[in-house]
């Protein structure tokens, strides 16, 4: 009797298997660097021992900048209406900030959004300088500010 020989034929699928290990350690990485990444201008913070703020993860945030050249930015990651034109991430002089302010307040507002607004000054700013950004913030309706320090 002849042996028949049973011959398999190659399997043409592909092992997806290595390539879904490697999206999620990928996957993993982005969300671990996510958070740590941090937008605005480079301000050397003040070093503080302070208690973190608790944040309201359904309120919108802005991100106030004073550089060491008393340069004024804003950061809110998006693009807001401002009434002359639409603008972000800067604003160069103090006015312009208000009303930038004062605008996505009260868009906030017209939306029934919370806002948080927090404040970076760089340390070698002088006191004067920021007290100018609290006083203009309380112009354009601002009644709480947190103000963002690095730890020691």
């Amino acid at each position: 009797m002849a042996k028949i020989r049973n011959r398999r034929k190659p399997v043409a699928e592909m092992n997806v298997v290595p390539y879904i290990d490697v999206m999620l350690v990928l996957l993993v990485i982005f969300m671990v660097t996510a958070p740590m990444l941090n937008q605005g201008v480079a301000v050397e913070l003040p070093k503080v021992e302070s208690q973190a703020l608790p944040q309201d993860n359904n309120a919108r945030v802005l991100t106030l900048s004073i550089k060491a050249d008393q340069t004024y930015y804003w950061n809110m990651g998006d693009t807001v209406e401002t009434g002359q034109n639409r603008a972000s991430e800067q604003a160069s002089e103090l006015p312009a900030l208000v009303q930038a302010v004062a605008a996505i307040v009260r868009q906030s507002g017209e939306q029934g959004q919370r806002l948080q607004i927090f404040l970076r000054g760089d340390r070698s700013i002088p006191y004067e300088a920021v007290m100018k950004v609290m006083s203009g913030l309380q112009q354009a309706g601002v009644n709480n500010v947190g103000l963002i320090t690095e730890a020691p």
